[in-house]
């Protein structure tokens, strides 16, 4: 679970503001660890399996259907982000390792973002893949978290001793809110949510109950939470107007430890992908192939189809913030804001303004709006012409 949540978020605090992106750090992953909870706990008040079957039980064929698009479009975002990241890291460390690879004809390939996103999905990311069951993938998920730890430790590190040329202005670290604040929420909201696979991290638990599951919970945000401070504290403080999608991309390339970290993340992302495309292919086998028996065949052509269309779109962009605030804002805050605390309000008895109903009530508007505007920004902001290197990933 915590491998789901961990995410990358000095950027969303240079899109919200320094006080105002911490607390939204905070504030939101509150409400995730409740939400999280929600998921389990609707689907025990319903006598349901899965959270397609719950919003179909609460709200008929739409909420399904509903609930199964915003499942497939955040993870199938979450695989075409990890796969920008791969790319956008891995050449860096091979550049610095092998000098040479730059201007050699063959071993140019080893630093060609688009060459190393494919093979990093035909050595690691398929196979992984294309196991049928979800538990299959706790040892690479567990080498995901320690890469992680890696990462932050590096960040927090060398982000104190960085060169000043890299470093952004200093009148911008301590701001209180800046227009970017939807975006941030967006964000924060893609790193934060494991809704649409949580119903299958419960179900693979040994001994699956709520109190259980509430301690994994707890422990699994308030680790990502930690992670996500220290990341987003030092990161911010340091490059504040500079501050990239990829906080790594900040650093300088011939940098040793932080391409340790580089390498770390490339391969995190790798091993996170599977995770992703899990969720993609069961919501896809829930929602078509219910009624039909398992096929090998169906697996593995839904498998590559997904693996191999996120690879693609990866390889024609390299900006790994614009996909985020998509991907976060439309279907993070459905699947982490509104279903949940809409289907609790729908299973629970009481006047909507009940104490028992009144903070789902509240926490599923606060998602519609964010969703909307957000949506409405991002687009906006998709048609802009380039405004220079706020949140624009140099890929190549």
């Amino acid at each position: 679970m915590a491998n789901s949540i961990i995410g990358i978020l000095p950027y969303a605090v240079s899109q919200a503001g320094f006080v105002t992106g911490i607390a939204l750090l905070i504030g939101l992953a509150l409400v995730t660890d409740w939400t999280i909870r929600l998921v389990v706990l609707n689907a025990k008040l319903s006598g349901r399996d899965s959270y397609i079957e719950v919003m179909h039980h609460c709200f008929g064929k739409w909420g399904s259907a509903s609930v199964s698009f915003f499942q497939f479009a955040f993870a199938f975002g979450g695989m075409c982000a990890f796969n920008v990241i791969i790319g956008d890291t891995i050449p860096h460390v091979i550049a610095v390792l092998i000098p040479s690879s730059v201007s050699h004809p063959l071993l140019s390939l080893l630093v060609d973002r688009r060459f190393v996103i494919l093979l990093a999905t035909l050595a690691v990311s398929f196979p992984l893949s294309l196991h049928r069951d979800i538990v299959k993938l706790s040892k690479s998920s567990g080498f995901a978290l320690i890469s992680m730890g890696v990462i932050v430790t590096a960040v927090v590190l060398r982000g104190v001793a960085v060169e000043p040329e890299l470093r952004g202005k200093a009148s911008h670290v301590f701001s209180i809110v800046r227009p970017g604040v939807f975006s941030a929420i967006g964000v924060i909201s893609f790193a934060f949510v494991c809704h649409h696979n949580t119903m299958y991290i419960y179900n693979s638990m040994d001994t699956p109950t709520l109190d259980r599951f509430y301690a994994v919970t707890h422990a699994s945000t308030m680790m990502s939470l930690v992670a996500c401070l220290l990341m987003a504290v030092t990161g911010y403080v340091v490059f504040t107007n500079k501050t990239q999608g990829n906080i790594l991309n900040n650093f300088s390339p011939d940098d040793i430890v932080i391409n340790i970290a580089r390498l770390c993340f490339g391969a995190n992302m790798s091993t996170t992908i599977p995770l992703e495309n899990y969720v993609c292919r069961e919501v896809i086998e829930d929602y078509f192939f219910k009624d039909r028996p398992f096929s090998q065949r169906r697996h593995v052509i839904t498998t590559a189809l997904l693996v191999f269309t996120t690879m693609g779109i990866a390889m024609m962009t390299d900006d790994l913030g614009l996909v985020l605030e998509i991907a976060g804002g439309l279907s993070a805050t459905a699947l982490a804001f509104i279903f949940p605390a809409g289907a609790y309000a729908s299973l629970t008895r009481g006047e909507w303004y009940s104490r028992q109903k009144l903070p789902a009530v509240a926490c599923a508007v606060f998602g519609v709006v964010v969703l909307v505007l957000n949506c409405g920004l991002t687009v906006a902001k998709a048609f802009e012409p380039s405004k220079g290197e706020e949140g624009v990933i140099a890929g190549d």
